[in-house]
Protein backbone atom coordinates (compact mmCIF):
# COMPACT_ATOMS: atom_id res chain seq x y z
CA UNK A 1 0.00 0.00 0.00
CA UNK A 2 2.99 2.50 0.82
CA UNK A 3 3.90 1.82 -2.75
CA UNK A 4 1.00 2.78 -4.29
CA UNK A 5 0.72 6.07 -2.17
CA UNK A 6 4.63 6.52 -2.96
CA UNK A 7 3.35 6.56 -7.09
CA UNK A 8 0.40 8.58 -6.48
CA UNK A 9 2.49 11.16 -4.98
CA UNK A 10 5.02 11.19 -7.55
CA UNK A 11 2.32 11.48 -10.29
CA UNK A 12 1.28 14.38 -8.38
CA UNK A 13 4.31 16.64 -8.13
CA UNK A 14 5.19 15.68 -11.93
CA UNK A 15 1.28 17.13 -12.65
CA UNK A 16 2.20 19.88 -10.29
CA UNK A 17 5.01 21.08 -11.63
CA UNK A 18 4.11 20.71 -15.19
CA UNK A 19 0.93 22.70 -14.57
CA UNK A 20 2.88 25.63 -13.06
CA UNK A 21 6.02 25.47 -14.23
CA UNK A 22 5.40 24.59 -18.03
CA UNK A 23 4.49 26.78 -21.07
CA UNK A 24 2.57 29.33 -18.57
CA UNK A 25 4.98 29.71 -16.48
CA UNK A 26 5.81 33.03 -17.78
CA UNK A 27 2.50 33.97 -17.22
CA UNK A 28 2.26 33.41 -13.34
CA UNK A 29 2.63 35.78 -10.42
CA UNK A 30 1.18 39.56 -11.06
CA UNK A 31 0.27 42.11 -12.79
CA UNK A 32 0.89 46.44 -11.74
CA UNK A 33 -2.20 48.54 -11.36
CA UNK A 34 -1.42 51.32 -13.97
CA UNK A 35 0.44 51.01 -16.98
CA UNK A 36 3.37 53.36 -15.79
CA UNK A 37 3.93 50.55 -12.81
CA UNK A 38 6.06 48.12 -13.06
CA UNK A 39 5.04 44.36 -12.94
CA UNK A 40 7.30 42.14 -11.02
CA UNK A 41 7.04 38.31 -12.24
CA UNK A 42 9.15 36.41 -9.70
CA UNK A 43 6.84 33.11 -10.50
CA UNK A 44 5.55 30.39 -7.77
CA UNK A 45 9.30 28.86 -8.66
CA UNK A 46 10.93 31.03 -6.07
CA UNK A 47 8.37 30.48 -3.28
CA UNK A 48 9.58 28.61 -0.50
CA UNK A 49 6.33 27.14 0.74
CA UNK A 50 5.70 25.49 -2.77
CA UNK A 51 9.31 24.20 -2.39
CA UNK A 52 8.59 22.65 1.11
CA UNK A 53 5.09 21.63 -0.20
CA UNK A 54 6.78 19.48 -2.69
CA UNK A 55 9.24 18.06 -0.37
CA UNK A 56 6.65 16.95 2.13
CA UNK A 57 3.77 16.23 -0.07
CA UNK A 58 3.67 12.68 0.52
CA UNK A 59 2.75 12.91 4.06
CA UNK A 60 -0.12 15.65 2.85
CA UNK A 61 -1.38 13.65 0.10
CA UNK A 62 -3.67 11.58 2.37
CA UNK A 63 -4.72 14.98 4.31
CA UNK A 64 -5.46 16.43 0.71
CA UNK A 65 -7.52 13.49 0.02
CA UNK A 66 -9.51 13.37 2.90
CA UNK A 67 -10.34 16.54 1.88
CA UNK A 68 -11.27 16.14 -1.94
CA UNK A 69 -14.93 15.67 -1.28
CA UNK A 70 -15.30 18.69 0.81
CA UNK A 71 -13.44 20.82 -2.11
CA UNK A 72 -15.18 19.46 -4.24
CA UNK A 73 -18.92 19.96 -2.75
CA UNK A 74 -17.71 24.06 -1.84
CA UNK A 75 -16.27 24.16 -5.88
CA UNK A 76 -19.71 22.81 -7.05
CA UNK A 77 -21.95 25.30 -4.83
CA UNK A 78 -19.47 28.04 -6.67
CA UNK A 79 -20.18 27.29 -9.77
CA UNK A 80 -24.03 26.04 -9.78
CA UNK A 81 -26.04 27.16 -12.46
CA UNK A 82 -27.38 30.82 -12.98
CA UNK A 83 -30.37 31.76 -11.28
CA UNK A 84 -32.69 32.49 -13.30
CA UNK A 85 -32.90 36.31 -13.69
CA UNK A 86 -36.03 38.20 -12.02
CA UNK A 87 -38.50 39.70 -14.56
CA UNK A 88 -37.49 43.33 -14.86
CA UNK A 89 -40.41 46.28 -15.19
CA UNK A 90 -40.17 49.20 -16.40
CA UNK A 91 -39.55 51.63 -13.27
CA UNK A 92 -42.62 53.67 -12.12
CA UNK A 93 -41.30 56.54 -9.96
CA UNK A 94 -37.91 57.13 -11.27
CA UNK A 95 -36.39 56.84 -14.66
CA UNK A 96 -33.53 53.63 -13.22
CA UNK A 97 -34.68 50.46 -11.36
CA UNK A 98 -32.18 47.73 -10.51
CA UNK A 99 -33.56 44.64 -9.43
CA UNK A 100 -37.23 46.23 -9.44
CA UNK A 101 -36.07 48.48 -6.85
CA UNK A 102 -36.40 52.09 -6.91
CA UNK A 103 -34.97 54.83 -4.73
CA UNK A 104 -37.34 56.02 -2.40
CA UNK A 105 -38.83 52.51 -1.62
CA UNK A 106 -39.64 50.38 1.57
CA UNK A 107 -36.40 48.38 3.49
CA UNK A 108 -39.51 46.17 4.24
CA UNK A 109 -40.93 46.15 0.77
CA UNK A 110 -36.92 45.24 -0.94
CA UNK A 111 -36.61 42.49 1.87
CA UNK A 112 -39.70 40.89 0.90
CA UNK A 113 -38.76 40.82 -2.54
CA UNK A 114 -35.24 39.18 -2.37
CA UNK A 115 -34.56 38.19 1.39
CA UNK A 116 -32.87 39.50 4.01
CA UNK A 117 -29.27 40.92 3.17
CA UNK A 118 -25.51 38.88 2.91
CA UNK A 119 -23.64 41.61 4.27
CA UNK A 120 -24.20 45.21 5.73
CA UNK A 121 -20.79 47.12 5.44
CA UNK A 122 -20.40 51.18 6.00
CA UNK A 123 -19.41 53.35 2.68
CA UNK A 124 -18.21 56.64 2.13
CA UNK A 125 -21.55 57.94 2.44
CA UNK A 126 -21.45 57.36 6.08
CA UNK A 127 -24.33 54.60 5.45
CA UNK A 128 -24.36 51.40 4.88
CA UNK A 129 -24.08 49.54 1.58
CA UNK A 130 -26.92 46.22 2.24
CA UNK A 131 -25.64 43.49 0.04
CA UNK A 132 -27.88 41.31 -1.82
CA UNK A 133 -27.38 38.09 -3.82
CA UNK A 134 -27.30 34.38 -3.92
CA UNK A 135 -23.65 32.88 -3.92
CA UNK A 136 -23.22 36.22 -5.93
CA UNK A 137 -25.73 35.82 -8.22
CA UNK A 138 -28.50 38.87 -8.67
CA UNK A 139 -25.84 40.65 -6.57
CA UNK A 140 -26.73 44.70 -6.22
CA UNK A 141 -26.67 46.66 -2.92
CA UNK A 142 -29.10 49.05 -1.49
CA UNK A 143 -28.32 52.13 1.58
CA UNK A 144 -31.07 53.68 3.85
CA UNK A 145 -31.92 56.32 5.30
CA UNK A 146 -33.06 56.74 8.83
CA UNK A 147 -36.45 55.93 8.02
CA UNK A 148 -35.46 52.75 5.69
CA UNK A 149 -36.22 54.18 2.40
CA UNK A 150 -33.79 53.65 -0.17
CA UNK A 151 -31.25 56.55 -0.68
CA UNK A 152 -28.60 54.39 -2.32
CA UNK A 153 -28.78 51.68 -5.25
CA UNK A 154 -25.56 49.71 -7.36
CA UNK A 155 -25.49 46.73 -9.55
CA UNK A 156 -22.85 44.97 -11.58
CA UNK A 157 -25.13 42.56 -13.10
CA UNK A 158 -28.13 42.36 -15.58
CA UNK A 159 -30.48 43.66 -12.99
CA UNK A 160 -31.21 47.08 -14.80
CA UNK A 161 -34.33 48.78 -15.58
CA UNK A 162 -34.81 52.43 -17.54
CA UNK A 163 -37.74 54.22 -18.86
CA UNK A 164 -35.35 54.84 -21.34
CA UNK A 165 -34.63 51.68 -22.67
CA UNK A 166 -30.87 51.73 -21.40
CA UNK A 167 -29.75 48.01 -20.56
CA UNK A 168 -26.42 46.37 -19.69
CA UNK A 169 -26.55 45.88 -23.83
CA UNK A 170 -26.08 49.61 -24.42
CA UNK A 171 -23.33 51.53 -25.47
CA UNK A 172 -21.25 54.71 -24.21
CA UNK A 173 -22.45 56.08 -27.56
CA UNK A 174 -26.15 55.17 -26.74
CA UNK A 175 -26.43 56.61 -23.51
CA UNK A 176 -24.44 59.56 -24.44
CA UNK A 177 -26.90 60.97 -27.09
CA UNK A 178 -29.84 58.94 -24.91
CA UNK A 179 -29.43 61.21 -21.44
CA UNK A 180 -28.73 64.85 -20.58
CA UNK A 181 -25.25 65.91 -21.44
CA UNK A 182 -23.28 64.07 -18.15
CA UNK A 183 -21.78 66.26 -14.90
CA UNK A 184 -18.06 67.39 -15.48
CA UNK A 185 -18.02 68.35 -11.95
CA UNK A 186 -19.95 67.93 -9.03
CA UNK A 187 -19.92 70.56 -5.85
CA UNK A 188 -19.18 70.35 -2.02
CA UNK A 189 -19.47 73.51 0.06
CA UNK A 190 -17.21 75.99 -1.70
CA UNK A 191 -15.33 73.53 -4.09
CA UNK A 192 -16.13 72.07 -7.92
CA UNK A 193 -14.47 68.42 -7.82
CA UNK A 194 -13.76 67.61 -11.32
CA UNK A 195 -14.87 64.44 -12.44
CA UNK A 196 -12.65 62.72 -14.97
CA UNK A 197 -13.22 62.08 -18.49
CA UNK A 198 -11.79 58.57 -18.84
CA UNK A 199 -14.66 57.05 -20.95
CA UNK A 200 -14.69 54.40 -17.95
CA UNK A 201 -17.77 56.17 -16.46
CA UNK A 202 -20.60 59.03 -17.10
CA UNK A 203 -22.36 60.54 -14.48
CA UNK A 204 -25.43 61.97 -14.84
CA UNK A 205 -28.03 64.65 -12.87
CA UNK A 206 -31.46 62.64 -13.08
CA UNK A 207 -34.36 62.84 -10.94
CA UNK A 208 -32.49 64.66 -8.51
CA UNK A 209 -30.39 62.21 -8.09
CA UNK A 210 -26.98 61.03 -9.39
CA UNK A 211 -26.51 58.25 -11.90
CA UNK A 212 -23.37 56.98 -12.71
CA UNK A 213 -23.26 54.53 -15.96
CA UNK A 214 -20.01 52.41 -16.00
CA UNK A 215 -18.50 50.95 -19.24
CA UNK A 216 -16.95 47.96 -20.04
CA UNK A 217 -13.68 48.89 -22.48
CA UNK A 218 -13.09 45.60 -22.90
CA UNK A 219 -16.57 44.73 -23.95
CA UNK A 220 -16.76 47.40 -26.31
CA UNK A 221 -17.92 50.49 -23.33
CA UNK A 222 -21.21 48.46 -23.15
CA UNK A 223 -22.87 49.08 -19.12
CA UNK A 224 -21.14 47.07 -17.04
CA UNK A 225 -22.43 48.57 -13.52
CA UNK A 226 -25.01 51.40 -12.26
CA UNK A 227 -24.72 53.65 -8.74
CA UNK A 228 -27.39 55.86 -7.86
CA UNK A 229 -27.68 57.57 -5.27
CA UNK A 230 -29.84 60.48 -4.09
CA UNK A 231 -28.91 64.08 -3.89
CA UNK A 232 -29.59 64.31 -0.58
CA UNK A 233 -27.07 61.52 0.52
CA UNK A 234 -24.43 62.88 -2.30
CA UNK A 235 -24.10 66.21 -0.65
CA UNK A 236 -24.06 64.96 3.02
CA UNK A 237 -20.55 63.73 1.94
CA UNK A 238 -18.45 67.05 2.59
CA UNK A 239 -15.57 66.33 0.55
CA UNK A 240 -14.21 63.55 -2.49
CA UNK A 241 -12.58 61.33 -0.18
CA UNK A 242 -14.42 60.26 3.14
CA UNK A 243 -13.39 60.23 6.76
CA UNK A 244 -11.29 57.65 7.54
CA UNK A 245 -12.56 55.31 10.11
CA UNK A 246 -12.02 51.72 11.33
CA UNK A 247 -15.41 51.20 9.69
CA UNK A 248 -14.99 52.54 6.57
CA UNK A 249 -11.87 50.67 6.37
CA UNK A 250 -13.63 47.29 6.96
CA UNK A 251 -16.29 47.91 4.82
CA UNK A 252 -14.13 49.20 1.88
CA UNK A 253 -12.42 45.95 2.23
CA UNK A 254 -15.92 43.79 2.44
CA UNK A 255 -16.99 45.70 -0.82
CA UNK A 256 -14.37 45.26 -2.87
CA UNK A 257 -13.92 41.26 -1.94
CA UNK A 258 -17.95 41.13 -2.60
CA UNK A 259 -17.72 43.28 -6.33
CA UNK A 260 -14.81 41.30 -7.49
CA UNK A 261 -16.83 38.20 -6.90
CA UNK A 262 -20.32 39.43 -8.06
CA UNK A 263 -18.00 40.12 -11.38
CA UNK A 264 -16.39 36.24 -11.29
CA UNK A 265 -20.22 35.16 -11.68
CA UNK A 266 -21.03 37.66 -14.40
CA UNK A 267 -18.34 35.29 -16.07
CA UNK A 268 -18.90 32.01 -15.08
CA UNK A 269 -16.13 31.78 -12.91
CA UNK A 270 -16.29 30.28 -9.42
CA UNK A 271 -16.42 32.69 -6.75
CA UNK A 272 -13.16 33.00 -4.25
CA UNK A 273 -13.44 32.64 -0.44
CA UNK A 274 -12.37 35.25 1.97
CA UNK A 275 -8.68 34.54 2.91
CA UNK A 276 -8.56 35.92 6.63
CA UNK A 277 -4.65 35.19 7.07
CA UNK A 278 -3.20 37.42 4.35
CA UNK A 279 -6.12 40.41 4.93
CA UNK A 280 -2.76 41.63 7.46
CA UNK A 281 -0.46 41.23 4.40
CA UNK A 282 -2.57 43.55 2.37
CA UNK A 283 -3.27 45.58 4.86
CA UNK A 284 0.53 46.32 6.01
CA UNK A 285 1.11 47.11 2.71
CA UNK A 286 -1.97 50.04 2.05
CA UNK A 287 -0.78 50.83 5.01
CA UNK A 288 3.21 51.00 4.22
CA UNK A 289 2.37 53.14 0.96
CA UNK A 290 -0.13 55.49 2.54
CA UNK A 291 2.34 56.06 5.50
CA UNK A 292 5.51 56.95 3.09
CA UNK A 293 3.85 58.75 -0.03
CA UNK A 294 4.45 55.99 -2.90
CA UNK A 295 2.83 53.83 -5.02
CA UNK A 296 4.12 50.54 -6.16
CA UNK A 297 4.40 46.55 -5.78
CA UNK A 298 7.83 46.91 -4.30
CA UNK A 299 8.04 48.25 -1.37
CA UNK A 300 10.19 50.45 0.16
CA UNK A 301 12.19 47.66 1.56
CA UNK A 302 12.58 45.61 -2.01
CA UNK A 303 10.18 43.45 -0.74
CA UNK A 304 7.50 42.16 -3.54
CA UNK A 305 3.97 40.98 -2.55
CA UNK A 306 5.60 37.45 -2.56
CA UNK A 307 8.43 38.11 0.24
CA UNK A 308 5.43 39.70 2.00
CA UNK A 309 3.46 36.84 2.07
CA UNK A 310 6.27 34.66 3.21
CA UNK A 311 7.47 36.88 5.72
CA UNK A 312 3.57 36.42 6.97
CA UNK A 313 4.34 33.14 7.07
CA UNK A 314 0.96 32.85 3.92
CA UNK A 315 1.64 29.68 2.14
CA UNK A 316 0.63 29.61 -1.35
CA UNK A 317 0.84 27.78 -4.92
CA UNK A 318 0.15 30.74 -7.15
CA UNK A 319 -0.75 34.63 -5.55
CA UNK A 320 -1.30 37.91 -7.42
CA UNK A 321 -2.02 41.07 -6.03
CA UNK A 322 -3.83 44.63 -7.33
CA UNK A 323 -3.60 48.11 -6.06
CA UNK A 324 -5.38 50.95 -6.70
CA UNK A 325 -5.50 54.61 -5.36
CA UNK A 326 -7.43 57.69 -5.85
CA UNK A 327 -10.48 56.51 -6.23
CA UNK A 328 -13.34 57.51 -3.69
CA UNK A 329 -14.79 54.11 -2.78
CA UNK A 330 -14.06 49.79 -3.58
CA UNK A 331 -17.03 50.59 -6.31
CA UNK A 332 -14.85 53.26 -8.39
CA UNK A 333 -11.40 51.10 -7.17
CA UNK A 334 -13.25 47.74 -8.87
CA UNK A 335 -14.60 49.79 -11.66
CA UNK A 336 -11.22 50.96 -12.67
CA UNK A 337 -9.10 47.95 -11.99
CA UNK A 338 -11.45 45.50 -14.23
CA UNK A 339 -11.20 48.12 -17.09
CA UNK A 340 -7.29 47.48 -17.06
CA UNK A 341 -6.42 44.29 -18.71
CA UNK A 342 -4.21 42.94 -16.07
CA UNK A 343 -5.60 43.72 -13.32
CA UNK A 344 -8.86 42.51 -14.35
CA UNK A 345 -6.97 38.93 -15.54
CA UNK A 346 -5.69 38.92 -11.89
CA UNK A 347 -10.01 39.64 -10.73
CA UNK A 348 -11.22 37.22 -13.53
CA UNK A 349 -8.23 34.00 -13.00
CA UNK A 350 -9.76 31.01 -13.11
CA UNK A 351 -6.95 29.56 -10.74
CA UNK A 352 -7.49 31.59 -7.78
CA UNK A 353 -9.15 29.93 -5.33
CA UNK A 354 -9.23 32.99 -2.36
CA UNK A 355 -8.89 37.11 -1.50
CA UNK A 356 -8.49 39.26 0.96
CA UNK A 357 -8.04 43.23 0.71
CA UNK A 358 -6.61 45.47 2.67
CA UNK A 359 -7.60 49.33 2.88
CA UNK A 360 -5.56 52.15 4.31
CA UNK A 361 -6.01 55.98 4.42
CA UNK A 362 -3.28 58.66 4.06
CA UNK A 363 -3.09 61.70 5.78
CA UNK A 364 -5.66 63.61 3.18
CA UNK A 365 -7.85 60.79 3.85
CA UNK A 366 -6.92 59.00 0.38
CA UNK A 367 -7.92 55.02 0.79
CA UNK A 368 -5.01 52.59 -0.42
CA UNK A 369 -6.35 49.73 -1.79
CA UNK A 370 -4.54 46.09 -2.00
CA UNK A 371 -5.90 43.12 -3.09
CA UNK A 372 -3.67 40.04 -2.54
CA UNK A 373 -4.91 36.50 -4.39
CA UNK A 374 -3.83 33.23 -3.41
CA UNK A 375 -4.32 29.35 -3.98
CA UNK A 376 -2.98 27.43 -1.71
Amino acid sequence: MSKLWNIIALLLVVGTIWHFYGDTFSQSGFQGVYEDIRSDINGIKENPKVISAIDTIEQEFRQLYDNLSEGLQKNEQSTKPNLEKPNLDPPSEQSFSIHNIELGDERSEVEQQVGKHERSSLNEYGVDWASYHENYQNFFMAAYDEQDQVIGLYTNQDLLASTHGITFESSRESILSTLPDPLNSIRKGFVNYQIQDNQEYNMFDIDNNYVTIFYDKHEDSTVTAVLIISKELEQQKEKYFAKPSKELKEGFEYQLFDLTNAARVNHGLPILSWEESVRKTARDHSTDMADNNYFGHTNLEGQSPFDRMTEDAIAYRMAGENLAVGQPSSIFAHEGLMNSLGHRENKLHEGFQSLAVGVAFSTDSQPFYTENYITK
